[in-house]
């Protein structure tokens, strides 16, 4: 009987290994710019074509291989990193398990030239497949340039996988920034399709932040820095005015290794506590140095999940080094034991408490009513305390009535609650076509809601929610040919952005144009609106698309499709706000439109649009 059980042939066992180490471009770019960290170089520039399909390149300056070493850094598991089993609990570079290049070797065409100092010609290796192509010297200067060509070529249909180029290039920019951020001291570059998207001079990480991130951190940025015998944590973190609402600015790294820890952002959610909303999420570029024994990298193929030996102590040093820093800078309260120098200057502190004033402080009143048993009640009342009369005075002032509003019934208990509503309750009768009689009149309650009388109920209409659904009904439509008119701007104005935010907008142009935007690139970062919708109020323009970019960097995180993201992202920052006032016209056509969409009970996010509360539940909560 034939054996079954026989070794996977190296080409194979490559492209396994692959699956797990490279599974976008964005991966492969990680590795090959952590291998340039590595090789201590100072000056390190990234190339991508068609969003790293068609060509990933790295060049740096670092020390370079040998011509032994280029071969052999192309074999599984090679690695100048790793000697014995100790060294495993000691890492403190970023790679160092030698999968990378195997990997990349293994799924795409692979150019190596490098050369070390002492060497008067390089070597170049061209891999396909695994397999050498050609190997022979080559005059380049010292330091290494792969450049990896055609990504999953024989691999169709991993290649079919992945993204548009504007969602891979999203991706290889937040690797891209996530090394660059670590390492302030060395120079980067980003060319994408011949145009250079970062251009990062070496410099301190507060520089570094704000060329990465925008120019609004410059004055932003609160420094965060604790020394202790376990660990060191410094960087920056936000001032509470920069949340933003989603968790893009935020980033971690352990021995100068990004990594993600739903626990330690925990940690400084709870530093912001009653700063920020809880719907917001602050900015920090935080770094932890402590004993690579006390910390496992080897847990996750992208090693960007770790485990700490001791995380509880971990998450105290967080929370506290920002705390600090926080009050440190007058954010929060603080207590300061340290007299300030105009009190100290005052002549009740320079002067001695001589018998004579202490027999004038006994003798005056405010002493006598504080002092005698039980004649704290006589304060402001007359005689010697006359000077204190207006005490009482201002007492008889402050008295304020009892609004009738405060006299309201209490709220119905909880059981009660759940008969009478249902928060998304749907009127079927009403669901196909929902008119309000123009005799009927419609009242606005706290600026916020529109109470709709039908025969044996009412509704209770969420204005912000129904106009987010009209919205979103409206311009799903434009999307689909009928394109919303556009509002031309008298002064066009200019909105310049992060590096990553322009990426995001440039994709998201041709679909808002079509929403009734106009927007023009205007250099690498800059873009001109030229025009807006028509119910954009003039001089919004560049708050609306800020929140818009931002609303779509948060339903990004929730996978949606870039269409449904785009939709939801602009019906929910030009619907109305609670608070404003509405007119009996306004009402009346807010709410004929609700019950006209497809789907009038919920927003696009499954947010209730109204409540629906009936005659008889309403007699029941009065015992009737």
């Amino acid at each position: 009987m034939a054996d079954r059980i026989l070794l996977l042939p190296d080409n194979i066992a490559n492209q396994i290994a692959a699956g797990e180490v490279i599974q976008r471009p964005a991966s492969a770019v990680k590795e090959l710019l952590e291998n340039a960290v590595d090789a201590g170089a100072t000056e390190i520039r990234l190339l991508v074509n068609d969003a790293g399909k068609a060509l990933i390149q790295v060049m740096d300056n670092g020390s370079g291989m040998s011509e032994t070493d280029a071969r052999m850094c192309f074999e599984r598991h090679a690695t100048s990193k790793i000697k014995n089993i100790d060294d495993l609990f000691h890492i403190r570079t970023m790679g160092f398990r030698g999968e990378a290049l195997a990997s990349i070797a293994a799924v795409a065409q692979v150019e190596l030239r490098t050369r070390k100092e002492e060497a008067e010609v390089g070597t170049c290796i061209e891999i396909e497949n695994s397999l050498v192509v050609k190997q022979s010297p080559v005059a380049t200067p010292v330091g290494t340039s792969i450049a990896m060509k055609n990504l999953f070529f024989n691999v169709p249909a991993r290649r079919n996988f992945l993204k548009s180029n504007a969602s891979e290039l999203k991706h290889i920019i937040d690797e891209f920034i996530r090394v660059a951020m670590a390492f302030p001291e060395v120079f980067f570059s980003l060319t994408n399709n011949g145009q250079e998207v970062f251009h990062l001079e070496a410099g301190s990480l507060k520089q570094r932040i704000v060329q990465l991130l925008g120019n609004p951190y410059q004055t932003k940025l609160v420094a965060v820095k604790e020394d202790t015998d376990y660990l060191n944590i410094y960087g920056f973190v936000g001032k509470p005015d920069t949340a933003k609402k989603t968790r893009g600015d935020q980033y971690f790294f352990v021995n100068s290794r990004f990594i993600k820890s739903p626990y330690l952002n925990h940690a400084v959610m709870s530093a912001y506590q009653d700063m920020i909303g809880t719907d917001a999420f602050p900015m920090y570029v935080l770094f932890i140095d402590l004993d690579p024994a006390q910390v496992d990298v080897n847990v996750h193929p992208t090693k960007q999940e770790i485990k700490f030996e001791d995380e509880k102590i971990v998450y105290a040093f967080v929370q506290s080094a920002i705390k600090h820093a926080l009050a440190q800078f007058s954010i929060t309260p603080t207590l300061d034991f340290n007299l300030d120098s105009s009190i100290e200057s005052l002549e009740s502190i320079q002067k001695p408490f001589t018998e004579e004033r202490q027999s004038a402080a006994r003798s005056s009143s405010i002493f006598q009513t504080f002092t005698e048993a039980n004649q704290a009640h006589k304060l402001g009342s007359g005689g010697s305390s006359s000077g204190l009369r207006h005490w009482s005075e201002l007492e008889k002032r402050s008295q304020v009535k009892v609004d009738s509003w405060q006299l309201a019934p209490p709220s119905p208990s909880a059981h009660e609650s759940d008969s009478s509503t249902s928060i998304g309750a749907v009127f079927t009768s009403l669901q196909a076509a929902f008119a309000v009689p123009e005799h009927v009149e419609l009242t606005q309650l706290f600026g916020t809601y529109i109470i709709v009388p039908a025969a044996t109920s009412f509704l209770l209409v969420h204005q912000q929610s129904a106009h987010e659904r009209v919205i979103y009904e409206r311009l799903a439509a434009a999307l689909d040919g009928k394109p919303v008119a556009t509002q031309r701007s008298l002064f066009p104005s200019t909105i310049d952005l992060a590096p990553a935010d322009a990426v995001l907008l440039a994709d998201l142009i041709p679909d808002l144009q079509l929403l009734g935007y106009a927007i023009e690139p205007f250099g690498k970062t800059a873009f001109v609106i030229q025009g807006t919708p028509a119910d954009i109020e003039v001089g919004n323009e560049r708050a609306v698309l800020e929140r818009i970019l931002e609303q779509c960097k948060h339903f990004s995180e929730i996978k949606l499709p870039r269409r449904e993201m785009l939709l939801r992202s602009v019906a929910a920052q030009q619907s109305i706000r609670p608070g404003v006032s509405l007119s009996d016209k306004e009402m009346q056509r807010l709410v004929d439109d609700l019950f006209r969409c497809a789907v009038s009970n919920t927003t696009p996010s499954g947010r209730p649009t109204y409540v629906e509360f009936k005659k008889e539940a309403l007699e029941k909560m009065f015992g009737r």
